[in-house]
């Protein structure tokens, strides 16, 4: 299975956002993943499609590749603001399917502006919109934390729907990334994974650290060696 570990802006130094970007990215970012949080389907506020734009071009490996920029909607409603993120150089968007009055609108939405389209579930929100939804995404998002704020605890519970996620996306045969994102750290990542995930969102696991390359590095092991 190819892992992915996807930074969250989110904890980075506001300051100089540009920079932070490109020494993840350095450090072995696979994505950049932003928070994005509206303050009304969740109590914080964070930054909206002109940071995003503003921070496409240095998304970039050294050699000049792009790294996806994954963006994560915590915000209601949905449409509007994900299309703005389209058009700022987004290349995954996931929003969670109790912010959207129609969610398969809101999907085909996204993947209409060139994007891919992920549907993300909070700690108490069952999967069942996939039922109806699994063969039209690209992602899955787990959250293993209440949204809204960066640095809360990885919230056990999270490993039996990471577990079910896994086996609808074997069920239905379509290469669907299942990411994780709260509470990912070097002393859980292997567990996680071990429940089926391939894609993980560290904010200040990563950010709050003095080497970011030091603590990537640390969980690919983490990974390689379970």
């Amino acid at each position: 299975m190819t892992y992915r570990i996807a930074p969250s802006i989110l904890s980075a130094d506001f300051s100089c956002l540009g920079q932070e970007v490109r020494k993840v990215i350095e450090a072995g970012a696979d994505w950049i993943h932003f928070d994005v949080m509206d303050n009304h389907y969740v109590p914080n506020l964070t930054f909206g499609p002109m940071v995003c734009s503003a921070l496409r071009p240095h998304a970039r490996t050294a050699q000049g590749q792009a790294v996806p920029i994954d963006v994560h909607l915590m915000v209601q409603p949905v449409d509007a603001l994900a299309g703005a993120f389209a058009q700022a150089g987004a290349d995954l968007i996931s929003f969670h399917p109790d912010a959207s009055a129609h969610v398969h609108r809101s999907v085909q939405a996204i993947k209409s502006a060139g994007c891919r389209v992920g549907l993300t579930f909070n700690p108490a929100e069952p999967l069942d919109v996939l039922d109806w939804l699994i063969d039209d995404i690209d992602l899955i998002l787990i959250m293993s934390v209440n949204p809204g704020f960066g640095g809360q605890s990885f919230i056990d519970s999270a490993l039996r729907k990471i577990e079910a996620a896994r086996r609808r996306i074997t069920a239905c045969g379509k290469d669907i990334r299942l990411e994780v994102d709260g509470g990912i750290k070097l002393d859980n990542i292997a567990q996680v994974a071990a429940a089926g995930a391939d894609t993980f969102v560290a904010g200040s696991a990563i950010f709050g650290q003095p080497d970011y390359g030091a603590v990537i590095a640390g969980m690919r092991a983490r990974l390689r060696t379970g």
